[in-house]
């Protein structure tokens, strides 16, 4: 297997804690987004669509989401379960997956993506340039907040985003709760819950990489 990487993104930074937590050690390719090396030639012969992370397995299918990079690494190696054992945790994992990534990760993209100027033209990742629009960087941010009043709510009564173990859910939300610094959002000082939850995942050896 080949991971392709980039250690400054947060979306390879979630493929890379799942591998931690799997114990894996795979052939990593360390992709410069800075430097543009994801619209490169070579690496577009891997993934046209330039985007990182990318697991190409054993067999050459060439995975380019963080859920599909899960899910496959997840059935290739069941120990130790991060998207569940039972099917209610498995719906459970997968459903808080889709809502931290549509009201977390995709309004900090956003608000990042908008307003920065190393993202000029570059607002939406890919092969194709796409101008910034303002006016999405402030939803962004407002969303974000939202964001960070559900997670709170969610994690008063469950112990991890998705139930009582720590799971793909949980890498997701924590990458993009610390992410949110670029968009100059933390947890509130009030969020009692979120915080327990974020200190507990960032002492795991996984969240250092």
């Amino acid at each position: 297997m080949i991971f392709y990487d980039c250690s400054t993104a947060p979306n390879p930074r979630r493929a890379r804690m799942f591998i931690a937590e799997k114990g894996l050690e795979i052939e990593t390719r360390d992709i410069s987004i800075a430097k543009g090396e994801q619209l490169s030639d070579a690496f577009r012969a891997v993934n046209p669509r330039a985007t990182i992370p990318v697991l190409v397995t054993e067999a050459g299918t060439v995975l380019t989401e963080n859920l599909g990079i899960a899910a496959y690494l997840e059935a290739r190696f069941p120990e130790p379960p991060l998207m569940g054992r039972t099917p209610d945790e498995k719906g459970s994992v997968l459903m808080w997956h889709a809502i931290v990534e549509q009201q977390g990760g995709v309004p900090i993209a956003e608000a990042l993506r908008n307003a920065h100027p190393t993202f000029a033209d570059r607002a939406i990742p890919g092969p194709v340039n796409y101008a910034q629009i303002p006016e999405l960087a402030q939803r962004g941010v407002d969303r974000t907040i939202l964001f960070f009043d559900l997670l709170e709510e969610r994690l008063k009564d469950s112990s991890y985003v998705a139930g009582e173990s720590f799971t793909l859910a949980d890498i997701s939300t924590f990458v993009f709760v610390d992410f949110a610094r670029v968009v100059k959002v933390r947890i509130p000082e009030g969020n009692t819950a979120t915080q327990s939850w974020f200190e507990a995942v960032k002492s795991r050896p996984s969240a250092s990489l």
